[in-house]
């Protein structure tokens, strides 16, 4: 049976880096996997009130439950995020915790991660990546340790036709998805 993988973009253009980025290294997964971009932007902002039984007048939104359904069937989860204001995307910063939530059925809960950051300057969405490992910490999501993904000067890492060209880029991100491809094997059997 093939490992299911969620790959969660930190961008809701349609044009973004960073959905060009995953669209480069969604293929870069074996046969084994079934990878597939799990869209955040109808999500609605988070509201403790839909999860809290004592305000029955506030229905849980049927987004959130699409969306958690889907990262709990996940097999691990990919990450690709840019940088806004040295933090994580707010809309990114939502779908975390959507996904925290209820406390006794939370869907990140020991879920394999990886996350591919980067941004327009030379850092490489380096504060977005570390908050956004932060954040996941809380849920025991097992994390390849090393290396970690920061791609700078990103405008000018994909062509116009959306394609990563520089070879030591490509070998350097198929490296990373093959150990991410590992652990989730390790960790799922």
């Amino acid at each position: 049976m093939k490992k299911k993988i969620s790959v969660l973009i930190g961008s809701l253009r349609g044009a973004s880096v960073a959905r060009k980025i995953a669209h480069n290294v969604i293929p870069m997964f074996s046969d084994d996997f079934e990878v597939e971009i799990v869209e955040i932007a109808d999500l609605p902002l988070y509201n403790f009130d839909y999860d809290d039984p004592s305000v029955p007048e506030v229905a849980l939104p049927a987004e959130y439950t699409r969306f958690r359904e889907t990262i709990k069937a996940s097999d691990g989860v990919l990450f690709v995020t840019p940088e806004n204001n040295r933090c994580i995307p707010a809309c990114l910063k939502n779908a975390v915790d959507i996904c925290s939530k209820p406390n006794n059925d939370v869907a990140w809960k020991n879920k394999p991660a990886a996350i591919i950051s980067h941004s327009i300057g030379r850092m490489g969405g380096y504060s977005s990546h570390k908050n956004l490992k932060l954040a996941l910490s809380y849920f025991a999501m097992p994390m390849v340790p090393q290396p970690e993904v920061f791609l700078s000067n990103s405008h000018d890492l994909v062509n116009e036709e959306g394609k990563i060209t520089a070879e030591s880029t490509l070998e350097f991100l198929q490296g990373y998805i093959n150990q991410f491809s590992d652990l989730v094997k390790n960790t799922t059997k």
